[in-house]
């Protein structure tokens, strides 16, 4: 089952009433109220701190962020060429992010698509491992070093927004960046937990 469609039936099966706010939350999560916030939160924080030791309170809480946007599969192709379709491929969605040569319209533009493809290439390869697979190349699908030379490059390039509004979310991604690999790693952690609690999480009857 794919990553996705596991976390749209986690979606269904968690009580879905408005979590409580919590006051002094480290990271990134503060101001979310995603109904999978604190399950994602918990899971990546056992993936990231606990068994990786990458403390990282914004970090974790950008990720699980990350978790609940691509719990709706439809969000992993935002990403949209000319003539409104969505854009399936890496090395396209690299192309339409340069501001010069590409169709992104504006560096603001371009930042929104790199923070994009920093995201995309981060959950792909570590929840969607298969996507990489003996058939990639007949169905055009990026290898894993691809997607981590994507996944550190528009990271950075987010991170070198680092005025006015950006100011204070630069450092993070410079962070992200650095760490690509670890929370590629992370995440094929946070993947078996979810994997292995598949009967707790789901309802009756859906495999």
């Amino acid at each position: 089952m794919a990553p996705a469609r596991q976390l749209e039936l986690a979606k269904r099966s968690i009580a879905l009433s408005k979590p409580a706010t919590h006051a002094g939350q480290e990271g990134y999560m503060q101001t979310q109220n995603h109904p999978l916030e604190p399950f994602f939160h918990q899971a990546v924080r056992n993936s990231y701190e606990g068994k990786l030791g990458l403390h990282d309170p914004d970090v974790t809480g950008y990720v699980a962020h990350m978790l609940c946007e691509f719990s709706d599969a439809e969000n992993l192709y935002k990403v949209r060429d000319e003539a409104g379709r969505p854009i399936e491929e890496l090395t396209e969605m690299m192309i339409a992010a340069d501001p010069v040569h590409g169709t992104a319209p504006s560096f603001d533009a371009e930042r929104a698509l790199r923070k994009h493809i920093g995201d995309y290439a981060l959950f792909v390869a570590g929840m969607y491992p298969e996507a990489m697979g003996a058939n990639r190349r007949r169905s055009r699908q990026p290898s894993l070093d691809e997607l981590i030379l994507a996944g550190k490059e528009s990271y950075y390039i987010v991170s070198q927004f680092n005025l006015f509004e950006y100011e204070e979310e630069a450092p993070l991604f410079a962070r992200l960046s650095d760490s690509f690999e670890r929370c590629i790693l992370g995440l094929t952690l946070v993947r078996e937990e979810l994997c292995l609690n598949k009967d707790r999480l789901l309802p009756p009857g859906v495999n």
